[in-house]
């Protein structure tokens, strides 16, 4: 029979399930420290996209057997020349031509659709870190794709969190914060934050390191970053936000967010951290993020392990994170083809 594939059909459960358990067993094979793979957040993320992203879901099967699946996100409101991928192959089926029949259709659907560059990441161990497969790194390149940007995976474990260290940094923060206080709030942004947050969230991509990845700042409004909180609701997201509030504007013009998922408790993602340029220079970044910490523990016990993704070069935030506690535990390459 041979490769086939096939759009994944959103009503199609059975479809779902097939692909579910493809990227369980590769999340398993290729990264058995992170969480279980989430089946809650997957099925969201075939059937509920994020606002300003239209999905193309692809299964692949061998002599009849679910073997892989393609997922293309391809942006409707900004970057529309580009796409993201997560090309993914069921362990037991690697080198028989899966991935490459999957590539083979991820570049026809993206012509069709005027799409000009994909980005898809892939993991490399780190000297004296966990063994890492390279294969994902080695099908990048052999797909056409360049590396465009380096990046690095830390964890805090919070089981040994040096609490001292930690008032310490929160009185150094303080300090150089004088006209600034902290607010935090759980999921949904309340209505009064939003333009702020929206804000914010919008310049993360004007502001952060991108390497050499072509990758526009993304235009975020009100209706976009609440439809951002109902596709995390969806995908059984438990949010924790701290910003930080200019008094004299009444602004507010640093944020960052924890989240942790339905699939495990333990564990948890650090999300966004962002400063507005014109407040840069008072610790806002590094008062935002130990005291969210605390935040999201005071809520979540369970939590022992938190993660994070930092490019390479973007040396203050890596200062900060490694002052918090997190210590590199993987590489991660963005690859970007030119279709």
């Amino acid at each position: 029979m041979g490769i086939t594939i096939a759009p994944l059909d959103v009503a199609d459960q059975a479809a779902i399930d097939q692909a579910y358990r493809i990227g369980a067993a590769a999340n398993e094979a290729d990264l058995p420290d992170f969480p279980p793979f989430c089946r809650r957040r997957f099925e969201a993320s075939v059937r509920h996209p994020m606002p300003g992203n239209a999905p193309l879901w692809a299964l692949a099967r061998l002599d009849g057997l679910p073997a892989g699946y393609l997922a293309l996100e391809l942006p409707q409101l900004d970057n529309t020349e580009n796409a993201t991928v997560d090309l993914i192959v069921h362990p037991g089926y690697r080198r028989r031509g899966v991935g490459r029949a999957l590539r083979e259709h991820a570049v026809r659907l993206l012509r069709e659709r005027g799409r000009k560059r994909v980005v898809g990441m892939a993991v490399h161990a780190l000297p004296g870190g966990p063994a890492r497969s390279g294969a994902g790194a080695a099908f990048a390149a052999w797909a056409g794709a360049r590396p465009a940007l380096a990046e690095v995976r830390r964890r805090l474990d919070t089981t040994r969190l040096d609490d001292a260290a930690l008032d310490a940094a929160l009185a150094e923060a303080r300090s150089r914060a004088a006209g600034y206080r902290t607010v935090r709030w759980q999921g949904h942004t309340p209505e009064e934050y939003v333009a702020d947050i929206a804000y914010l969230d919008g310049r993360l991509m004007a502001d952060a390191p991108l390497g050499d990845v072509e990758w526009e700042p993304e235009r975020i409004d009100a209706d976009r970053l609440r439809g951002t909180d109902l596709a995390l609701d969806a995908r059984g997201r438990r949010r924790y936000h701290t910003a930080v509030r200019h008094e004299a504007s009444g602004r507010l013009v640093a944020w960052t967010l924890l989240d942790v998922g339905a699939s495990a408790d333990w564990h948890a993602f650090q999300q966004i951290t962002l400063v507005d340029p014109e407040h840069r220079g008072h610790r806002l970044g590094l008062l935002a993020k130990v005291e969210n910490l605390r935040h999201l523990l005071a809520h979540e016990p369970a939590v022992r392990a938190i993660d994070t993704f930092n490019a390479a070069e973007n040396a203050h935030m890596v200062r900060i994170n490694e002052q918090l506690g997190f210590r590199p535990v993987d590489g991660w390459t963005d690859w970007q083809l030119t279709i």
